[in-house]
């Protein structure tokens, strides 16, 4: 994560690098960082983590994304309601840049995107797809309705639309929806989406994880190169 974060522009304030692992590190011989290098015991305590993989970095935060500037460029985002599990957010966004969707807005009441689990949980994808914050709904989705997006939602309820099918009767530019971990999208956001969606499970299974689901979502959203 402290390569990726160096590699896509992030300034470090400091890096405390493990001394067994030093060997390993192409980037510790750049000019300039701020390393110091340590056991890994003295690491721990330093930082308070209980897991150490070779490295760890504090970063200066950068500049909150522009949202206007996101949406007039994408064809295909991720709107996220509530999601409050840093990890969870963090395999959204893997899933959405692996798999070709061009950004994800989220809500306020969504936990932070450079928060430090929901960054490894993305495998550093955080640090380099877009994203951004949305007003809450239903204003987020009127605004992107304005900018021309179909507003899908993807609800557990099976008489729903199938996924597959709301998107390709949406037409270029879509929106979709992912609602909280627990109660889902709200009855606001159903309410200013244009199509209520699902994907088909078979019985007795009524849900999936927010991030299993985000994971299909995005490999029928998505527009792989």
């Amino acid at each position: 994560m402290v390569a990726r974060a160096l590699e896509a522009g992030y300034a470090a304030q400091a890096i405390l690098v493990d001394a067994a692992a030093r060997d390993r590190i192409d980037w510790l011989g750049r000019p300039g960082l701020p390393v110091v290098v340590a056991d890994r015991e003295l690491i721990r305590q330093v930082s308070g983590l209980a897991v150490i993989r070779e490295a760890v970095g504090i970063f200066t935060r950068p500049v909150e994304p522009n949202l206007a500037a996101i949406v007039a460029v994408a064809r295909r985002i991720l709107v996220l309601e509530g999601i409050a599990n840093p990890a969870n957010l963090g395999a959204i966004v893997r899933s959405a840049a692996a798999l070709g969707v061009d950004a994800t807005l989220l809500d306020s009441a969504c936990t932070d995107p450079l928060y430090r689990r929901a960054v490894r949980g993305s495998m550093g994808a955080v640090l380099t797809h877009p994203w951004g914050r949305l007003v809450d709904l239903p204003a987020g989705l009127a605004q992107l309705r304005a900018a021309g997006f179909a507003i899908i939602a993807l609800v557990t309820d099976r008489h729903a639309q199938p996924l597959a099918a709301a998107v390709d009767a949406a037409g270029p530019r879509i929106a979709l929806v992912l609602g909280t971990e627990g109660d889902g999208i709200t009855d606001a956001g159903r309410g200013a989406s244009d199509v209520l969606a699902t994907v088909p499970m078979r019985s007795g299974v009524d849900s999936l994880n927010v991030a299993a689901a985000a994971a299909v979502a995005c490999s029928l959203l998505g527009e792989v190169s």
